[in-house]
């Protein structure tokens, strides 16, 4: 082990009470590493994190840190004053001039607090606007070490890939604990495991960290075949991916080629979808022609969206565009403001909120299952008990016999998703399922649902989950529909990069293809091969002209909007001084503006007919 590491763990052991979390770990960082940890919550990441920091100090061994070593750490909770304002929480007093003329510090600022007011008080933010100043706050300072503990916790699918590029261009060292496998991919080059009081440590990202284990588990001949299984599954669906993914690590590909030969694509989507047909019947939620509305916010206008058998939903927009409420809509908690939402005859719907509440504190976990179902069939007609289906989502020994309000929020959130799943519904809509769960939680959902034969609606933004379980990706794009994109999740991150570059903010896209969650060309869904035609927009040559038309129609337009706006500027200068037409000159400008900006999206809507 180098001295020359920013970091040295020797030997280090701490136990909470009589459970050891780590056991003689030695471990070292180095300049410039970019290290993932994973392991089942509970397993002592946290504790790992603190140790190495110094928050906490080690039962035995010890943590050397090079001298003058600077250090920023981003805990699960935030360390915000309530009193303050964000720009006093996030930029420490600096005038605005100060972080604006440094690209690096403006950009931080731009992308994490897009939308949230400098001038507001730290009280009012919502969860994911306090991450998201802490996140800031954090990277707008200079550290040789950046530890970061679920940093994409609240983050939307654009912040996380923003977040990944952003980390992948740091020359400081990182280590981050996260359940996002996206995110380890295209960032991480080692994966650390902390299992059992033990840290192992892998070469690569979250695909070759799969490999490894699967090459440690084949020499092992490891006699766990269901989790073997699950691994080789995990694998196969890595495997899809292009061959970039796992050319990084060293040790032999073709070993773990072997050992998934013959494992068949993760779902088979024709016989899940012809199960749901006759279960469900042909109708399962239509929207018509729907306006929906929160508070003042138009979320829905005129909206159309049929979702039939089987279909398996993937929903993204930027947090605050209505995913929640679209949820509640199709589940029949939200009336629409004007048209109809019909659910078919036959339909048994769950639905997976955010909140946590709906759970009783003092009933016990194996009873209340039992008193769902006792016995629940899988697709394959196997019949699993009460019992297996609680161990497969890691409820065993004592665990069985808890108090639902002793249990962690991880645990909780498992408890409710196997509660929802024992009602055998056949629509199941999903907000924010992957919240609180570890990556092997994660695995055993996804294997769960690979044999599930219904409608599911997924809002998340674990971008891997959303491939890993979905067909199709939906998105709600701020103008009132429910647009399908072909290209899944690379698609919604380049139409909001460009719908924000007409607006002046610069967003990457997020890191190169070979870490994009990787189905090679955006094949959504990845099982399988959708239709071939989906990437390629069938384009007829009246398509094409009605698209040159508009596009005219709306250049015509926008040069007269200059000129009338250049106009009413020099009027603005003229009356300076008469509040009244003052009043009515700003009110047309504002006007002026806000045609501009739809014409803008119906322009760029035409010329993705034309590329």
């Amino acid at each position: 082990m180098s001295m020359s590491n920013l970091l040295n763990l020797e030997r280090v052991s701490k136990s909470y009470g009589v459970r050891p979390l780590l056991t003689e770990v030695s471990l070292g960082i180095g300049a410039g590493d970019r290290i993932g940890i994973v392991g089942r919550n509970g397993d002592g990441k946290t504790t790992l994190l603190e140790v190495m920091t110094g928050l906490e100090e080690p039962d035995t061994g010890r943590v050397s840190r090079q001298r003058g070593l600077l250090v920023g750490y981003l805990h699960q909770g935030d360390e915000l004053v309530d009193s303050h304002t964000v720009r006093e929480a996030v930029l420490g007093g600096r005038s605005d001039h100060e972080w604006a003329a440094d690209p690096r510090t403006r950009e931080i600022v731009e992308v994490l607090l897009a939308g949230v007011s400098l001038d507001r008080a730290v009280v009012g933010l919502s969860g994911g606007e306090r991450r998201r100043c802490s996140l800031a706050a954090l990277l707008l300072g200079d550290h040789d070490l950046v530890v970061l503990d679920e940093p994409t916790n609240h983050l939307d699918v654009e912040a996380v890939a923003w977040l990944a590029q952003h980390l992948a261009a740091r020359t400081s060292a990182l280590v981050v604990v996260t359940h996002d496998r996206w995110f380890l991919d295209a960032v991480c080059q080692w994966t650390w495991e902390v299992h059992d009081g033990q840290v192992d440590a892998y070469e690569g990202g979250y695909a070759a960290f799969v490999l490894a284990k699967a090459e440690r588990q084949r020499q092992m001949a490891a006699s766990e075949i269901r989790r073997q299984n699950l691994v080789r599954k995990e694998l196969a669906w890595l495997r899809r991916g292009p061959p970039a993914r796992t050319s990084k690590p060293k040790f032999r590909i073709d070993a773990a080629n072997q050992l998934i030969e013959d494992v068949p694509p993760p779902r088979d989507r024709l016989e899940l979808q012809r199960f749901a047909t006759q279960r469900l019947g042909k109708d399962v939620i239509d929207v018509e022609d729907v306006d929906l509305v929160r508070g003042d916010r138009t979320l829905l206008s005129h909206a159309t969206w049929r979702i039939g058998p089987g279909d398996r939903i993937g929903l993204v927009g930027v947090n605050g565009a209505g995913k929640t409420s679209v949820l509640s809509l199709l589940s029949g908690d939200l009336a629409p403001a004007a048209g109809r939402v019909r659910q078919g005859r036959t339909v048994a719907m769950q639905h997976l909120t955010q909140q946590l509440d709906d759970l009783d504190p003092d009933g016990r976990v194996l009873p209340t299952v039992e008193s769902i179902r006792r016995v629940t069939k899988t697709l394959e007609g196997q019949e699993l008990t009460a019992t297996a289906l609680l161990e497969r989502f890691g409820f065993t020994g004592d665990r069985l016999t808890a108090r639902i309000g002793d249990l962690s929020g991880g645990e909780r959130r498992r408890f409710q998703l196997l509660q929802l799943l024992l009602t055998e519904p056949n629509v199941l809509l999903l907000d924010e399922p992957t919240n609180d769960l570890d990556i092997e939680t994660l695995n055993v959902l996804e294997d769960f649902l690979d044999g599930w034969p219904g409608t599911l609606v997924v809002v998340s933004h674990d971008r891997y989950f959303l491939e890993r379980v979905t067909d199709s990706v939906w998105a709600l794009l701020g103008d009132g529909q429910v647009s399908m994109l072909p290209r899944g999740v690379d698609e919604y991150l380049e139409r909001r990069a460009a719908a924000l570059h007409l607006q002046g903010v610069d967003v990457p896209t997020g890191p190169d293809p070979v870490a994009d969650g990787g189905r090679g060309g955006g094949a959504v869904g990845g099982a399988g091969d959708p239709d071939p035609q989906a990437g390629k927009a069938k384009v007829g040559g009246a398509e094409e002209r009605a698209a040159r038309k508009a596009i005219n129609r709306i250049d015509k337009r926008l040069e007269r909007i200059a000129e009338r706006e250049t106009e009413l500027n020099a009027q603005v200068l003229e009356h300076a001084q008469d509040y009244a037409a003052l009043g009515r000159l700003s009110a047309e400008l504002q006007e002026l503006a806000a045609e501009k900006e739809q014409l803008e999206l119906e322009w760029l809507e035409a010329a993705e007919v034309l590329e």
